[in-house]
């Protein structure tokens, strides 16, 4: 069934902005102040504000997320092997690339989409230096799991927490963990300033090293002491910051109240398993993942065309996986091998448009879409070709009922 699609279309995700009569008075502080750059007022604001609202005692902001990372790499003079995910934005990966080191890739947890602690010791060698893991999709990783295992090998480890702005576990917001913590407030995030990233710190020692190496290494007007990089965020961004902390709890409640809808919408659809049950005492709700089983009758590929037949822009992330790209495929022979996990989900996963203004009735669209699928004869060329893939992860009776449709 094809429905007329929608005007204007609807994408994954949407930059949350204020009222713009709200930005006016910043950009007057800025054009008053005549500073747009180089840690004026907007900037140690928004540093002093974001300490505040994410509970850490020190924070750096960064033009992106990906020189923040880059910057977490250079501070921590890494060196050799780094143990990362091969499931998640390439951002994460290159930044190894970018500092001549070299990413060893470990499988994932199929119910977290996070790096699997059970798996990183066996990758492990005398030139493994660090762990990158990612708290995909907003969900934590187990990070007792993983410094335990730093701290027996005597590893540093550095979080990617790119989507994961304002979650917390049962002791408090998860940037507290590891060495570092990476942030992106890139526009499609929950939290925004545009383009933009931060790194979060444990001491004022480590941030000062961060802000000198974010400003060409500068400590004075003729004092260069490392070679450093322009990492800084302007005084706009940050002023966006500054109006966008002030909206942000919002923007989380609406985005949980989309969750919440997905979540009622499309329970017990037989082939569609939901992502809703993490262990976490704060969300963002960040993404809306859904993993396509062999009991629903389309593949994810198929469903994913599907929906944008209809206007719906929904994204596989994430696929490929990074192991996949050219730059990255000498990391292993077989992906479906070395990373079973992760191959499986990197061809089943897709994230459903989620935003605070997304309205009732677009979700409402979406949900339908995905239910009348369920009238449709079982695409069995697509299970097949699936089926060497799924069979280490399905139970006996999807494992029956994929040979059933495809007698």
């Amino acid at each position: 069934m094809v429905i007329p699609p929608p005007e204007p279309p609807i994408y994954v995700t949407q930059p949350y902005l204020p009222p713009l009569e709200e930005f006016i008075p910043y950009l007057q502080q800025i054009w008053d102040s005549k500073t747009l750059t180089n840690g004026g007022p907007m900037h140690q604001q928004l540093e002093r504000a974001l300490c505040d609202y994410l509970g850490v005692k020190h924070i750096s902001l960064f033009c992106n997320g990906t020189i923040a990372l880059l910057t977490a790499l250079q501070a921590l003079d890494i060196q050799g092997e780094v143990i990362t995910t091969p499931y998640s934005f390439v951002a994460t990966s290159h930044a190894l690339l970018w500092n001549q080191l070299t990413p060893v890739f470990v499988d994932i947890n199929p119910g977290t989409f996070n790096l699997d602690p059970s798996l990183i010791e066996a990758s492990i060698t005398d030139r493994t230096t660090a762990i990158l893991p990612v708290h995909c999709y907003g969900i934590p990783c187990d990070t007792t799991a993983i410094q335990a295992i730093a701290d027996k090998h005597g590893l540093k480890v550095i979080y990617d927490a790119a989507h994961a702005f304002g979650v917390e576990d049962e002791e408090g917001g998860i940037l507290r963990h590891g060495n570092l913590s990476v942030l992106s407030f890139h526009a499609t995030k929950v939290f925004n300033t545009f383009e933009g990233g931060a790194i979060v710190s444990p001491d004022a020692a480590t941030k000062q090293h961060i802000d000198h190496l974010k400003n060409f290494g500068f400590t004075g007007e003729t004092s260069v002491i490392t070679a450093g990089i322009n990492g800084k965020m302007s005084e706009v961004n940050a002023a966006f910051g500054l109006l966008q902390l002030k909206h942000v709890d919002r923007a989380i409640e609406a985005r949980r109240q989309r969750f919440e809808r997905y979540s009622e919408g499309l329970a017990g659809i037989p082939g569609i398993r939901l992502s809703t049950d993490h262990e976490m005492a704060k969300a963002n709700y960040a993404y809306f993942p859904i993993v396509i089983e062999p009991l629903y009758p389309l593949c994810r590929d198929t469903l994913y065309e599907q929906l944008r037949k209809n206007g719906i822009h929904a994204r596989r992330y994430f696929y490929p996986l990074i192991s996949e790209f050219p730059m990255y495929r000498d990391t292993a022979h077989t992906p479906a091998e070395q990373w079973p996990y992760a191959t499986h989900l990197s061809r089943h996963v897709l994230c459903l448009p989620m935003y605070a203004t997304l309205t009732e009735d677009a979700q409402d669209r979406i949900v339908s879409l995905i239910c009348d699928a369920t009238a449709t004869p079982f695409d069995q060329a697509a299970l097949l070709s699936q089926s060497s893939i799924i069979e280490p992860y399905v139970s006996a009776s999807v494992a029956t009922a994929i040979a059933t449709t495809s007698g």
